[in-house]
């Protein structure tokens, strides 16, 4: 797997990071509301919903960093399989988040852009 490839894991697993207390633990702050959804407004009852949102960030970034880890340890099959299937899911979830609710392209984007780079730059 090629540099860039590596590089744009790395950061697509560090966005899903970031997301994760942004998510899990610090959504009651008006500015993470408005971040994550483009509202301030409070909707109390997703509370357990985003905490789980927030861990499946969380795991979908480790499975990056397992696959970079293989990729590393002269396991590169297991490695270049894991880093594909997760920017795969990564893709996806960023597609049908901006397919449900547009509004929130910017962190569609955020999801999606770079491990498109991550199979694009693989791909060339």
């Amino acid at each position: 797997m090629n540099a860039v490839s590596q590089v744009f894991a790395m950061l697509a697993a560090a966005v899903h990071i970031i997301a994760w207390p942004l998510e899990s633990f610090l959504y009651g702050h008006p500015r993470v509301r408005f971040l994550l959804t483009g509202s301030t407004a409070d909707a109390p009852e997703v509370r357990v919903w985003r905490f789980n949102v927030g861990f499946y960030n969380l795991f979908l970034a480790l499975g990056l960093v397992a696959g970079l880890v293989l990729l590393h340890s002269r396991h590169d099959t297991a490695g270049r399989a894991m880093i594909t299937y997760v920017s795969t899911f990564m893709i996806a979830g960023g597609v049908i988040l901006f397919v449900s609710e547009p509004k929130v392209w910017r962190g569609a984007l955020a999801q999606a852009l770079p491990p498109v780079v991550v199979l694009l730059a693989e791909a060339f």
